[in-house]
């Protein structure tokens, strides 16, 4: 096993070279090992140079719309008014915790994504 720090995207892209190679080895084997080690390389790599950030709470209700076809119409039932769900997707007006928990309940949308300062 020869293993080194992942400090560019050229390592990067040999560590995933690797691990193609290696990505179904047997539980207990060195393969599987080193396996884990570059998991954990990658990961830490990523995290520091590709963070992924919360989803935008607006982003993450029109994302579930267009995903099941719905138009703001549909979303009174969880928001309110036309007015009040017009207001919500120009960000003129800040989700309640009701409107989350409807959103949440009704369309499934992650509570993490609803409740993100992004």
């Amino acid at each position: 096993m020869n293993i080194k720090p992942i400090r560019n995207d050229v390592d990067l892209a040999l560590t995933f070279k690797r691990l193609e190679v290696i990505f179904q080895a047997n539980e207990g084997t060195p393969e599987a090992e080193e396996m884990e080690v570059l998991v954990a390389l990658v990961e830490a790599y990523e995290n520091k140079y590709y963070p992924i950030s919360s989803a935008d709470p607006i982003e993450a209700i029109k994302f579930r719309m267009e995903q099941q076809g719905l138009t703001p119409r549909d979303l009174e039932a969880y928001i309110g008014s036309s007015g009040r769900v017009s207001e919500v997707l120009n960000r003129k007006r800040s989700l309640s915790l009701r409107m989350v928990k409807r959103l949440h309940d009704g369309l499934r949308i992650p509570y993490e994504s609803l409740l993100s300062d992004a």
